[in-house]
């Protein structure tokens, strides 16, 4: 019997670290993975809902891949993921094309699942366990990243309840995953030829206080760096009450976690942060910063903000574009606040008009490009080590090629390039040194030394 899948991942990198695991499950009982949606004996889903537009694109792609039941060969459709999590009754409900649902607690059983409808021919199959009983020993997954870079999900789920996220109802309480299978995990990945790891979690901070009851990330880190082949390891959402001068030491110390490091605010406001119940000031955040830029001069730091959270007043608005200037983020990213079903803040009386949230989006993302543009344009004639991503071939001339490619202050899909002219030939992945000599708004031209 023909057992061809193909598998759509949507959402954060967090999700992408769950549709390995189950491709690695599936492909380690005979699943042949295809990039040809016709030729499909059954396609899987996995599906974001962290926002309202998360999830209306997790619907279209459903719909849209439901549509091969008719054109192609594909005769069991799946959504695995967060929207399973939540909505898997109304799911089969609306959408009679879906064959099974497998929720966020229930990975482990995506083979069971898919044989029940390819082999056992059954319908309307649910897998959806308590997310807090998800099994997190996993060690191995299928890469879907490109090759050289790889996220490494530490913890599960997410215990800090602000207002505004419906994480929590989504993937569960914050669960450390045991160290060991951790770096064993990590030390598969060097061995498969990755270079540079991306430490993720819902807040990184957090790991080991549930587990090991102490805090233990900066320990964690070390025995990372321990592993041959790793040569970059990049802290994304580090929650900012918890970036504790222990971890400021080992960034600074350990020269294979680049100087980068992403701490999600959402906000200045003292009165919004305490409406979102963050756990920070924004005194804490000044001093933090501060801080961050005394012991490494060099750090990358990026930061989110949330516009026209509830009851955000043009005096909380105006706060914020004072803080987005005077604080000169490396990178930023802003959201307009989503009005999740079942959360706090949905509930809040002054919900803001969606234009007005746009509106502020728009202000503060402008003020952003002229601190980014300044910033940019302060690194030329600085060296660098950058990581390859691919050649631009249209780019091609009689002096060489240009290469678009990764300094230590660029994460992978969400920060700038810095475009690298050279003679020589290079492939994705490799690391070279080389030198600024332009800047645009978010990005950077070079010539590789």
């Amino acid at each position: 019997m023909s057992k061809k899948l193909s598998f759509v991942s949507l959402g954060c990198d967090k999700n992408t670290v769950d549709s390995e695991i189950m491709l690695d499950l599936l492909t380690e009982h005979g699943y042949e993975i295809t990039k040809d949606d016709n030729e499909a004996d059954a396609i899987i889903v996995n599906t974001c809902a962290f926002i309202q537009a998360a999830q209306e694109e997790s619907i279209n792609t459903i719909i849209e891949m439901g549509g091969y039941k008719k054109t192609g060969k594909c005769k069991a459709l799946i959504v695995s993921g967060c929207l399973a999590q939540r909505y898997a009754d109304q799911i089969f409900e609306e959408m009679p094309e879906v064959d099974a649902v497998v929720g966020t607690g229930s990975y482990e059983k995506i083979v069971e699942v898919l044989d029940q409808l390819l082999c056992d021919h059954k319908k309307q199959v649910k897998a959806v366990d308590p997310m807090n009983e998800r099994d997190l020993s996993y060690k191995r997954r299928t890469v879907i990243t490109p090759g050289y870079f790889e996220y490494l999900k530490i913890a599960e789920g997410c215990s800090n309840r602000c207002t505004y996220c419906i994480i929590p109802y989504l993937r569960g309480d914050y669960r450390s995953r045991r160290k060991e299978d951790i770096l064993e995990e990590a030390e598969d990945l060097a061995r498969g030829g990755i270079k540079e790891v991306m430490i993720v979690a819902q807040d990184i901070t957090k790991y080991g206080r549930d587990l090991y009851d102490d805090y233990f990330l900066p320990e964690l880190l070390k025995d990372l760096c321990k592993i041959d082949g790793l040569e970059w390891i990049r802290l994304l959402y580090c929650y900012p009450e918890d970036v504790t001068d222990q971890l400021i030491q080992t960034i600074k110390e350990e020269p294979k976690i680049v100087h980068y490091i992403d701490i999600p605010i959402q906000h200045c406001s003292d009165t919004v942060l305490k409406r979102m119940k963050r756990h920070h000031t924004k005194q804490m955040l000044v001093d933090l910063l501060a801080k961050l830029r005394r012991e490494i001069p060099d750090i990358c730091i990026r930061t989110t903000l949330i516009t026209g959270f509830p009851q955000e007043s043009e005096e909380e608005f105006s706060e914020m574009k004072d803080f987005v200037r005077t604080s000169r983020f490396d990178r930023l990213g802003v959201f307009t606040y989503s009005q999740e079903i079942g959360t706090p803040a949905a509930r809040m009386k002054g919900q803001i008009p969606d234009d007005v949230k746009e509106e502020r989006e728009a202000e503060l993302m402008q003020l952003q490009e002229e601190v980014s543009s300044e910033i940019s344009a302060s690194l030329v004639g600085r060296e660098m080590t950058a990581m390859i991503e691919g050649r631009l071939p249209e780019e091609d001339s009689d002096e060489g090629h240009v290469y678009s490619a990764r300094t230590y202050r660029d994460a992978p899909d969400i920060d700038g390039f810095i475009f690298l002219n050279s003679p020589d030939e290079y492939e994705s992945g490799d690391m070279v040194r080389c030198k600024v000599t332009g800047s645009y708004e978010y990005d950077l031209i070079g010539e590789i030394l």
